[in-house]
């Protein structure tokens, strides 16, 4: 038997299947060389080994019940909470998982870079010349992360609707990327945007 002990792992601890799915997915896009494993319950996890987890992702309904553990673990523990501001949480770090999909990826990088101390984890990792975007459709990129749709972008841009249909179809065929998550990730980590100004 193979043991991955030198791959880090994230812990989902919901009792909501489709939050475990969704949270793991975009945590697969943000960290892909990185593990995650859900659990629908806090037995689950004690039946596992929880303490090789670098990370909990705990729904806050699962915190509360299992205080002591989660504040023994404080500083890996990230509660899941529904945009409530409860004093329960304060002496852990919070992920509100009501934002829209790209605001989410940002939190989490957020999340990371504060958590490991990074000022800025994620750098430029493309050189120019080897940038597949042109310069419209980097700005066209931009303004998707930061949430606009194609009307706003089209008047942000002073371009027709339709121009701006067409650089989002080549912006996801150049990168092979669909989700506004991963479009997200992709500008964060290729310094297009800042994590903390989305």
């Amino acid at each position: 038997m193979t043991y991955l002990k030198d791959i880090p792992e994230f812990a989902i601890i919901d009792p909501n299947t489709f939050s475990c799915i969704g949270l793991k997915s975009l945590l697969e896009t943000i960290f892909p060389k990185v593990i995650v494993r859900c659990f629908n319950t806090f037995e689950m996890l004690i039946d596992d080994t929880p303490d090789m987890y670098i990370h909990y992702f705990v729904s806050s309904s699962v915190v509360l019940e299992h205080t002591s553990f989660f504040l023994e673990r404080k500083h890996k523990t990230i509660v899941l909470v529904n945009g409530e501001n409860n004093a329960s949480f304060n002496n852990f770090h919070t992920l509100n998982i009501n934002l829209p999909e790209h605001k989410l990826a940002s939190a989490l990088i957020q999340l990371h870079e504060h958590a490991h101390g990074r000022k800025k984890t994620y750098k430029t990792i493309r050189k120019k010349e080897n940038f597949p975007l042109s310069k419209r459709e980097v700005e066209v990129l931009v303004l998707i992360v930061h949430g606009l749709i194609n009307k706003e972008i089209a008047n942000r841009l002073n371009i027709s609707l339709t121009t701006v249909i067409s650089h989002r179809k080549n912006i996801t065929e150049k990168l092979g990327i669909r989700s506004i998550s991963g479009l997200t990730v992709y500008a964060i980590i290729n310094g297009l945007v800042e994590a903390n100004q989305i």
